[in-house]
């Protein structure tokens, strides 16, 4: 059984948010603090440990205390690249990923993943019983030079990666709102209508 210290979050912060304008989705205003925290604090108890994947507002990144990865590659080539950057930043065993502008982090995520990782599993992907959520994973290390020969062959998808190893979906059909995310200035006012905002949830 995958222990919660075999396991490292990493959050997922490196993109450009073309559809919030530009704004750097992880440190938008959320609650008492900004959604990165929110994030962090809802996924901490569940991992070892924390990285953040992040290519702009380093300094910013870092008050919060964990290590700060750029991408390996330039120019915002996509989670994959911050994929690649985590695993070769691992300490544990296993990593876990998720976004810095999902909202919901259920309590269980990271057991659900982990029990899905059954002998043999290298990567489990969270299902959300109508679609995958491929930025919702667990990792494990020994994908670490499966991916950097994707990358260098050009791939840049992750649905189109996983294949590549043994993996597995994990059903969350019972909480689709773990997948809500907040990608434009209207999913951001809702959110912060939300009881997600003030903490309730």
């Amino acid at each position: 059984m995958i222990r919660v210290n075999d396991m490292t979050a990493l959050i997922l912060a490196g993109g450009k948010g073309r559809r919030m304008g530009g704004r750097d989705k992880g440190l938008l205003p959320f609650g008492a603090g900004v959604l990165i925290g929110h994030v962090i604090d809802a996924v901490r108890p569940q991992v070892g440990g924390i990285l953040i994947s992040a290519n702009r507002n380093r300094e910013a990144y870092e008050q919060f205390g964990w290590p700060v990865l750029g991408d390996p590659l330039e120019d915002f080539q996509g989670p994959l690249a911050g994929f690649l950057a985590g695993l070769r930043a691992l300490n544990s065993e296993w990593l876990l990923t998720l976004p810095c502008d999902g909202p919901v982090v259920v309590p269980d995520l990271a057991l659900r993943m982990a029990r899905a990782c059954t002998p043999g599993v290298e990567i489990a992907v969270a299902h959300d019983g109508e679609r995958l959520q491929p930025v919702y994973t667990l990792m494990h290390r020994g994908v670490l030079a499966g991916l950097s020969a994707a990358i260098a062959d050009g791939e840049r998808k992750i649905d189109r990666w996983f294949p590549r190893h043994h993996w597995v979906k994990v059903d969350f059909s019972d909480v689709p709102e773990q997948f809500a995310n907040i990608n434009t200035p209207q999913d951001y006012a809702a959110a912060g209508d939300s009881d997600v905002a003030d903490g309730s949830v």
